[in-house]
């Protein structure tokens, strides 16, 4: 009876680990999610002429940043985003303050890595690097799935996971856990834990772009 009983208790915990690990291992079947962005961006802030929808394709044309109306606390986004040479923009996660960006988390869409592991595309911005460079070469879509779930951020790209963090390990302003500085005044653990999520405009060479398609998210609160 006793074994029988450890047995049960064992099972009920590996099911309850379980259940707290919400993290996409691979990208998922979206059939049924929801689309991110309307087609007429009706549910986004989009600075005048700097962002189209065209085709099931968002692209920018402009410095600005589009942003979701809606505010997202956990959640799983999946996409496609492909670039051109010397291409670099990003997507920012739960920001605290759309007139602010380093309110936000920040994904790096690059083309390069900026001479930074921290720039190279996949990154949480000045924050973690992915674990190994998984872009496709410029011109060519590449696919994302980011997770959020309460104090933990992941990322697959490409089909193999590159990072699964916990902010809170994040404990002090201007440093990472690994000893490396950052730029954040605020301690990343301090972040916003629900917000708009949003797309930065064109910040590389002239004449350099990038585009984003089947934008599918999942709500996980």
């Amino acid at each position: 009876m006793r074994n029988l009983l450890i047995i049960g208790l064992s099972l009920i915990l590996a099911a309850s680990v379980q259940g707290q690990n919400t993290a996409a291992k691979g990208h998922p079947d979206t059939t049924g999610w929801k689309d991110l962005l309307e087609a007429d961006l009706s549910n986004a802030i989009v600075p005048p002429g700097e962002w189209v929808m065209e085709n099931g394709e968002l692209y920018a044309k402009g410095h600005g940043t589009l942003w979701t109306k809606e505010s997202y606390g956990n959640f799983i986004l999946d996409l496609e985003f492909k670039v051109t040479k010397a291409a670099n923009s990003g997507i920012f996660l739960r920001t605290g303050n759309i007139r602010d960006i380093l309110s936000a988390l920040e994904i790096q869409v690059h083309e390069n890595t900026d001479g930074s592991r921290y720039g190279m595309a996949g990154a949480i911005y000045d924050i973690k690097p992915p674990s190994k460079n998984m872009s496709k070469p410029a011109g060519e879509w590449n696919h994302w799935t980011i997770t959020c779930q309460d104090s933990r951020l992941s990322l697959v790209f490409n089909g193999e996971e590159v990072y699964n963090v916990d902010l809170n390990d994040w404990k002090e302003a201007r440093k990472n856990p690994d000893g490396t500085p950052n730029k954040f005044a605020k301690a990343i653990k301090d972040y916003a834990r629900k917000g708009p999520i949003g797309f930065q405009g064109l910040h590389g060479k002239e004449g350099s772009n990038v585009w984003f398609r089947k934008l599918k998210i999942k709500a996980l609160d």
